[in-house]
């Protein structure tokens, strides 16, 4: 990929910073910054070895991958949104299921950031293992090379872990399409520093998957069990981010026992769910307090940081989007005939009274409070969606009358409407309804919508003029990007 190359030249010639801001030295006249360092010392020092480790948070943290654009694509591809100011830069080719090869801002963009972080990740690992002969003593610690330099390999696998699984939910067909036999993505696990490695053939969806768990099995057993601080243990990862992605990566291949083995590692079998282990990860008494600033509780697992100088620039922020003004800019209100037309969705519902606000005849949803500089952390996963991932997997495993997949859904559906709660199931099919129903109220606005729907081979819903797509419609997925096709010979149109 030529713009993935350019990023690549560039991870070569320099360190990353924490921030994630990057620069080659082009002019021998100008001073070289004391923050950016060449190639051949990034490796030397601790202190330059963890600046890379931040900054591959920040190249997957970018606005047009998963510090805005995932999420917000991810919901209004469904009929939960209605597009107001038909701006083709936010999102309206999304919305209205008119993208094409050469869509920039969301085809285009997407795919460019989430493998150039991926190619950055590589790069890393192979500079990490390249320069171990200097992880001695008296510069490194005396573990350095068995705990640290693992643990943050660990860190770095399960990045590009998350970064494959989300670009699977775009542009190849769902694992439940032919068991993942059909085409996925190019799986690019070498650090691309010209133009060698270019042409690379999509691998199936089936294998995508297959090193994506195999990149989680070994974050969880190398990532530390807890970060040691409430801001630490949300934005970066530890052993429980690792089992909280793979409850989802599986849920999305159906593997619903391996869901259950999974999520048994950090909830308990009766109530109060709270992990046991590693960070105290558990349900937050208020859903409010959990997406106020500065959205720190155990409940978020990993969520994407940003700061006023560290924004996730313009028209990405989530805010911007879903909020309406003075916060935001409104692109998105909520459609008054998707979820909150939705009987189960009760008006007394604190995700109702507390998340979503009026303005003029219009309702938004105010997850996200925070106007410029839009400092709001960006959500990826949260323990609610362990919850509800292990009690799908258990209805469906179990059946209609299992008590804790009851329990499970119930805990979080009465946290925020406690008169709503399910008394019992009759059928597996009805349980199964309940907890989709309760995913699409409880993620609104994070992304999950869309992940949802691929898993299922379902539907995605109409709305307004914008008709139904069904699963055999070939905008059902995205199209692999023209500057992809035009520099690998070898991948495939979907």
């Amino acid at each position: 990929m030529n713009i993935v190359k350019q990023k690549v030249k560039v991870a070569v010639c320099t360190t990353l910073l924490a921030l994630g801001t990057f620069s080659c030295q082009k002019d021998l006249l100008d001073p070289v910054p004391k923050t950016l360092f060449s190639d051949q010392v990034v490796f030397d020092t601790p202190a330059r070895i963890e600046l890379q480790v931040n900054g591959l948070y920040s190249f997957v943290k970018v606005g047009n991958f998963l510090g805005g654009r995932y999420q917000i694509y991810g919901d209004i591809r469904a009929d939960d949104f209605i597009n107001r100011t038909s701006n083709a830069v936010t999102g309206l080719s999304v919305w209205n299921h008119t993208i094409t090869e050469t869509s920039q801002n969301d085809v285009i963009n997407l795919w460019t950031a989430a493998y150039g972080a991926i190619n950055q990740i590589n790069v890393f690992l192979a500079g990490l293992d390249a320069n171990a002969a200097k992880y001695v003593a008296p510069t490194f610690k005396a573990d350095f090379a068995t705990t640290t330099a693992v643990n943050y390999k660990a860190e770095a696998r399960l990045l590009r872990a998350l970064s494959y699984y989300s670009l699977l939910q775009f542009y190849a067909r769902p694992y439940a399409d032919g068991n993942g036999s059909k085409p996925g993505l190019p799986l690019r696990l070498q650090a691309e520093t010209n133009a060698t490695g270019n042409e690379l053939a999509r691998s199936t969806v089936a294998e995508v998957y297959t090193q994506i768990l195999a990149d989680l099995d070994y974050a969880e057993t190398n990532l530390p069990l807890t970060n040691g601080s409430a801001p630490l243990n949300v934005t970066r990862a530890h052993r429980n981010t690792a089992i909280a992605l793979k409850t989802r990566v599986y849920l999305s291949m159906g593997r619903y026992a391996d869901v259950i083995k999974e999520a048994n590692k950090i909830v308990p079998t009766a109530a109060p769910f709270a992990a046991a282990t590693g960070v105290p990860n558990a349900l937050n008494a208020s859903i409010a307090t959990v997406f106020a600033a500065p959205q720190e509780t155990t409940e978020s697992i990993l969520s994407f940081p940003f700061t006023a100088q560290n924004a996730p620039g313009t028209q990405n922020q989530l805010a911007y989007y879903f909020a309406p003004a003075p916060i935001g800019n409104g692109e998105y209100s909520l459609n008054p005939n998707g979820i909150l037309a939705n009987a189960g969705f009760a008006a007394t519902d604190v995700r109702r009274t507390s998340l979503v606000t009026k303005s003029g005849t219009e309702f938004f949803l105010n997850k996200y409070p925070t106007g410029t500089p839009y400092t709001d952390k960006a959500p990826v996963i949260r323990y609610a969606e362990v919850l509800l991932n292990l009690a799908e997997a258990r209805f469906r495993t179990a059946g209609a009358a299992d008590p804790q997949a009851l329990a499970l859904l119930n805990a979080v559906r009465g946290r925020s409407n406690p008169a709503g709660i399910y008394p019992a199931f009759a059928a597996t099919d009805a349980a199964v309804n309940a907890i989709l129903l309760e995913r699409r109220i409880e993620f609104l606005g994070e992304g999950i919508r869309n992940n949802d729907l691929m898993r299922l081979n379902a539907t995605i819903p109409g709305k307004g003029s914008v008709g139904a797509i069904a699963p055999t419609n070939t905008l059902y997925v995205w199209p692999i990007p023209a500057t992809e096709i035009a520099t690998n010979s070898l991948v495939v149109r979907n």
